[in-house]
């Protein structure tokens, strides 16, 4: 292990990555932290910041020299299997202003796209001249979304899984009302034709798909829900099906032949 100021770098044999834990000041006095996985014997090729649902807060932390984290959501479960592809990974936890978890209003705010604009800056600075994408699912898809509208042509694209399409809830109305023409970069949309979230249905994904012409993997299949159909345990979260995901969705980052549908 290596330790640094705001920085844990643990080097885990057996896996093919190293995880950094780095935590950067961002605006008001706040900090944001988040865990960075690298391929430990190559270059990466792209790089990826995910976003994970619910209200963001994955509690990212450095107890007796381990880096601690909540595991459940999709994309943190799967952190692993963007790396093994040869792409530098961030999980972003939620900033240190907002620990006990973002509402959508946040995540649809200046705040938190400044907070994205610095990580990504942060990325582009250790790996200069590779593309950096943003990836969201389930709630996180707010976050994805107005980061990258408010990067324009600083990301190279954008994933949108399991895209948070309605509200009410406690958390606020998602992406209802949110104009997707703003965000300039290249746009894919990854849904579970099953998905039984009453925010996030397949038929929405479908629609906005064929109304802007976006591309759409549709995946079907996996392991039965252990969960609730809006939590991570299910066709909501790709359950069983996360490596045929993330394979395809690294694919389209790069612009190399991606499977559009996944049974």
């Amino acid at each position: 292990m290596i330790r640094t100021a705001g920085l844990v770098v643990l080097f885990l044999a057996g896996l093919s990555h190293a995880q950094e834990l780095v935590t950067l000041p961002v605006r008001d006095g706040a900090s944001q932290s988040f865990l960075l996985l690298v391929p430990r014997d190559a270059q990466p090729v792209a790089a990826v910041v995910l976003f994970p649902g619910g209200p963001g807060s994955i509690r990212l932390r450095s107890e007796g020299g381990e880096i601690k984290f909540g595991q459940g959501n999709f994309l943190v479960r799967s952190r692993g299997l963007f790396s093994d592809r040869g792409v530098a990974t961030v999980v972003m936890d939620a900033p240190s202003d907002q620990s006990g978890g973002m509402d959508d209003a946040f995540r649809l705010g200046d705040k938190h796209a400044a907070d994205i604009a610095a990580v990504v800056a942060d990325v582009k600075k250790r790996f200069p001249n590779i593309p950096v994408y943003l990836v969201g699912t389930s709630r996180g898809t707010i976050s994805a979304a107005n980061g990258a509208r408010a990067l324009g042509s600083d990301v190279a694209g954008v994933i949108l899984t399991s895209t948070l399409f309605f509200g009410p809830s406690r958390y606020g109305n998602g992406l209802a009302g949110f104009d997707y023409a703003k965000i300039t970069a290249p746009l894919l949309l990854v849904h579970h034709v099953r998905d039984g979230c009453k925010f996030t249905p397949y038929r929405s994904a479908k629609s906005l798909s064929e109304a802007r012409n976006y591309p759409l993997i549709s995946v079907d299949g996996g392991s039965p829900a252990t969960s609730d159909a809006c939590e991570a345990q299910s066709p909501h979260g790709y359950l069983g099906k996360e490596a045929e995901t993330v394979e395809a969705m690294v694919n389209w980052a790069l612009k190399k032949p991606f499977a559009a549908n996944i049974n």
